[in-house]
């Protein structure tokens, strides 16, 4: 097995992320499985101590997004600021997904913000909670189907459409939305919104009730000729059919590490437990000896103590490239892909391997396994990644591999 050190300068955080997911996260995340749709009060001063950690730029653990320098001549490393929003996300979700999402000024919509607003914007949006709103009732996977429209008039855009599953979409400041400038243009026209709350024509029509993670909320939003000023289009409002839309589609290279980093950190809450059951049942794990010659409960968790690790590394190099300046497009995909199933595998497993217990409430592996599935979900399902890397690898365009 193959094990990363942590760099030094980020132990103090890691540390500070651990003890909030032991101290706060799981003596509570019993209690807001139980009391869906109701906010975790708890949690606003973690959310201000994480505020103080993002704009340091040490990073803290979800809204900092993958922002490379606009000089694309000055190299090196940015302090591992990625890296360190990576390593803070996979500490936090070992205590609980669903409270993190649930973190005030912490959300995917914060991240799309950090990563692609011009200094204006990141000034001007400071202290805004953002939400993420792309998949539609007729768009799920492919966003490149958005029918949300933006069409300017004067100084404003007039937004028009429906967005469904926007996790914090009841409880945030404000939702990042995904329309589309004019869909004769295709994917090239499609570009992101910043629409606060209290806007004219901004509707939150309902909040879904769900499998998993259920302390954070999920809403269904609709825009009926609701104003946004001009300077809420987040980057270029030109449309530029050979580019297509990889400027806003850069918000997911910025989004699926941290999503992985999730999955990774609830992938090794369950280890941990299973661990613990095993040993109080036990079972051995021994690391010098072959899995095929260890009791069968030993070798099938060796076996996801793997895919774990492969998770984890894929999810580390994500955030690496990204602080190095480098694309990560590719590597993106491939963690979220990895780490996606891996927690799915990870935690369905580790419930068989307590027996009845982990499919009790007296455990937390029952609720685990089903805040798992989310993560191999939203932010590009499974089989979407497998064919963004497949596109990577082989140099297919979305047109010529389907």
């Amino acid at each position: 097995m193959i094990n990363l050190e942590v760099p030094k300068k980020a132990g103090a955080l890691v540390n500070q992320a651990y003890q909030a997911a032991a101290e706060v996260f799981r003596p509570i995340s019993r209690k807001y499985d139980r009391a869906e749709h109701t906010y975790p009060s708890e949690l606003d001063m973690f959310a201000a101590l994480l505020d103080g950690l993002n704009s340091s730029g040490e990073g803290g653990a979800g809204a900092a997004g993958v922002r490379r320098s606009r000089d694309s001549g000055s190299g090196g490393n940015r302090n591992g600021a990625n890296l360190n929003v990576v390593l803070g996300t996979i500490e936090m979700c070992w205590g609980d997904v669903g409270l993190l999402l649930s973190m005030p000024r912490q959300g995917l919509g914060n991240a799309a913000i950090s990563s692609v607003a011009t200094d204006e914007q990141l000034e001007r949006f400071s202290g805004l909670w953002a939400a993420m709103a792309i998949t539609e009732p007729d768009c799920g996977s492919d966003s490149a189907a958005i029918t949300t429209t933006a069409v300017l008039d004067g100084d404003d855009y007039v937004l028009n459409g429906e967005k469904i599953f926007v996790t914090s979409g009841q409880r945030a400041d404000a939702v990042v939305v995904w329309a589309t400038l004019d869909r004769s243009k295709g994917r090239a026209a499609i570009k992101s919104f910043v629409v606060e709350k209290g806007t004219p024509g901004f509707e939150v029509v309902r909040v879904e009730h769900k499998l998993g993670i259920r302390a954070s909320d999920t809403a269904v939003l609709r825009f009926e000729n609701c104003r946004v000023p001009r300077e809420n289009l987040l980057g270029t409002p030109d449309v530029d059919t050979a580019k297509g839309f990889a400027g806003v589609m850069q918000t997911f290279d910025n989004t699926r590490p941290l999503v992985a980093a999730m999955a990774v950190g609830l992938a090794r809450a369950a280890l941990d437990e299973t661990r613990r059951l095993l040993a109080s049942a036990g079972v051995k794990i021994d690391y010098d000896r072959p899995a095929h010659l260890q009791p069968a409960a030993a070798a099938t968790f060796l076996q996801l103590e793997a895919d774990y690790e492969s998770a984890y590394l894929l999810t580390l190099e994500s955030a690496w490239l990204a602080d190095n300046r480098k694309p990560n497009s590719l590597h993106a995909s491939m963690a979220k892909a990895k780490a996606g199933r891996t927690v799915v595998d990870v935690t369905l497993k580790c419930v068989e391997l307590a027996g009845a217990f982990g499919y009790t409430e007296e455990s937390l592996l029952e609720k685990w396994a089903r805040d798992a599935k989310i993560l191999d979900i939203f932010e590009g399902t499974q089989q979407i990644q497998q064919l963004i890397v497949a596109r990577r690898i082989l140099g297919k365009t979305s047109a010529e591999l389907k």
